[in-house]
């Protein structure tokens, strides 16, 4: 199985649970890097580029009881997001005293440098920033195995994940 393959299969796995829902760009106009293929269409929700509204919208799913896996193109794109992410997402629950603890699954990619190279401005990695502003899991999945435990965190945690694929890896064994 290669890397691709590895998350097309977790996606499947995220999906199992009928709470689990996907938004995103590119997710239901297509289906993310043929990562989503399998996955119901009324079960994916595209979004227009407005960054930190999909991520409102996906702590408004959460505390909704529903289980947001919110995809983000590039981490690049995540600054656009960085306020409902690191003061709302992250602290909501010390702000409510624990009445509301929402669990949103962020999915981002660091953009590839071949065959491809996407460019500066797609192949940001931030993920040391992040785990820097967030109390949340934010992992770099880097191989299968990453792959697998990380979205065995997602799905068995009750705490919202950050998990960041390298798109170099998603041709790769």
């Amino acid at each position: 199985m290669t890397y691709k393959e590895c998350l097309t299969s977790e996606m499947n796995e995220l999906a199992k649970n009928p709470h689990v829902f996907f938004l995103g760009q590119q997710v239901a106009d297509q289906d993310f890097y043929g990562t989503l293929k399998d996955i119901p269409i009324d079960r994916r929700i595209e979004m227009p580029v407005a960054e930190e509204m999909q991520m409102g919208i996906s702590i408004g799913m959460a505390l909704e009881g529903l289980c947001p896996v919110s995809i983000y193109q590039r981490m690049d794109f995540l600054p656009r997001a960085m306020d409902q992410i690191v003061n709302h997402l992250n602290i909501i629950d010390k702000l409510s005293k624990g009445r509301f603890c929402p669990k949103v699954i962020i999915r981002t990619t660091i953009g590839s440098k071949e065959p491809l190279d996407t460019g500066l401005q797609h192949s940001k990695d931030m993920i040391k920033g992040f785990q820097a502003m967030v109390d949340f899991p934010v992992l770099d999945l880097r191989s299968k195995k990453d792959i697998i435990e990380g979205y065995k965190l997602a799905r068995e945690g009750a705490r919202s994940i950050m998990l960041v694929e390298r798109q170099d890896l998603y041709a790769t064994e």
